[in-house]
């Protein structure tokens, strides 16, 4: 892929669209309340913005380091008039929000993602059939709506398979694994509305590339990240990948291509497998969400630009920041609220905190729950193994019983 970059990442293309740039001192909107939100408002009032966010109840984790705050449904329509005509620029936290609403946000300011790369995004088959269209690797699909529709798509898929639920669904929720046509009888086809098929993939590890494009077409990636789910939820990022350089290099071209064909603005993570097919490495895409992501959060401390400032950075069509590792090797695990006390006691942070270089990011929840996202922990350093080990003595040091 010919690249063209204005930062010392070698991945770009370019487009004759044109954005004059929203300076520090403007106010960014961000649509959701959540950790994501918080953590993007973080880096925006440390660069000098405003924050303005949407969402649902004045107790979300984005709250408590907002400029203002405006609560209401994702689908009143009043309410996000109101708040849109208060942002220089807008952005959003999490792909399932209505499209119509992203469309109100775009007459009073620039919004990114558009609404049309939402609803790409909130439709999983429209989403890879758009991606293999494009010419571009994607696990293999086909749409399903009951038993029979699958057991036909399984003549081509195999046994087993995943079907999913084309709209909603995060960290797994939304997903079987059938093995065969009887399980397929035992799927509940009227619970989730429209379904897609998909080929279970036999996999040596899964990655994540995230992408920032401006409106100019420009754009640079991260390194590769290399992702360890437990129960659907991603448990461990760990950067780089260990995949060759050429499949690194390949991973990033794929990401930046995604990118360039939904025409996003901002941030677009790609989540892949990399299978070994005779000795090669080959990578196929599996979804893609255009936000910040949770395998991103290492780069606060690892790269030389976060994802959330680089977001900003996208979104505001300023130069797009260094994405360079500041250390040989990086590590992030989550904190779920399984790591709370039975009736919700803190877990032991100075254990966790008296490990050498950890570092400690919560997201001000205030009610954890068994699988609930409320922190996590990195760590930085020369050994990845020697990382990784700490964080989870870290995280094991956090029960208090």
């Amino acid at each position: 892929m010919n690249a063209k970059s204005e930062n010392p990442n070698p991945d770009a293309g370019t487009s004759s669209t044109t954005q004059a740039p929203v300076l520090p001192g403007a106010t960014i909107g961000m649509v959701g309340g959540g950790q994501l939100g918080r953590m993007f408002a973080i880096a925006a009032v440390r660069m000098g913005y405003r924050v303005g966010v949407f969402c649902g109840s004045s107790d979300e984790p984005a709250v408590d380091v907002a400029s203002f705050t405006v609560c209401g449904p994702l689908d009143d329509h009043s309410a996000i008039e109101n708040f849109a005509r208060r942002c220089d620029v807008i952005t959003l936290e999490f792909e399932n929000i209505p499209s119509e609403t992203i469309s109100v946000c775009e007459k009073h300011a620039p919004t990114y993602p558009s609404a049309n790369v939402l609803a790409i995004a909130q439709d999983r088959l429209r989403e890879k059939t758009t991606l293999r269209d494009a010419g571009l690797p994607v696990t293999p699909f086909a749409p399903v709506i009951n038993a029979e529709q699958t057991c036909a798509a399984a003549e081509t898929l195999a046994w087993p398979l995943i079907v999913k639920t084309q709209r909603s669904g995060y960290d797994g929720k939304g997903q079987h694994r059938l093995a065969n046509a009887e399980a397929a009888e035992s799927v509940d086809w009227n619970a989730g509305g429209d379904w897609i098929a998909e080929a279970m993939i036999p996999f040596e590890r899964e990655v994540s590339v995230i992408v920032a494009r401006r409106a100019d077409g420009v754009a640079a990636t991260f390194p590769v990240f290399e992702n360890t789910h437990r129960n659907h939820v991603l448990d461990l990022t760990t950067l780089p990948a260990a995949v060759s350089p050429s499949t690194q290099t390949r991973a990033r071209e794929i990401a930046i291509a995604a990118t360039q064909c939904l025409d996003v603005v901002g941030l677009l993570c790609v989540e892949m497998f990399i299978q070994n097919v005779d000795g090669k490495e080959r990578i196929l895409i599996n979804e893609v969400a255009p936000r910040p992501h949770n395998s991103g959060h290492v780069t606060i401390e690892a790269c030389v630009t976060s994802q959330f400032e680089q977001h900003i950075r996208a979104i505001c069509g300023l130069p797009l920041g260094d994405t360079r590792m500041l250390t040989p090797a990086a590590a992030m695990i989550n904190l779920l609220g399984d790591w709370w006390g039975e009736h919700g006691e803190p877990p032991h942070w100075v254990a966790a905190l008296a490990i050498e270089g950890v570092s400690l990011h919560l997201y001000g929840k205030h009610a954890p729950r068994p699988g609930r996202k409320m922190g996590h922990l990195t760590a930085v350093g020369d050994s990845l193994e020697t990382l990784t080990q700490r964080l989870r003595h870290a995280r094991d040091s956090l029960k208090t019983t």
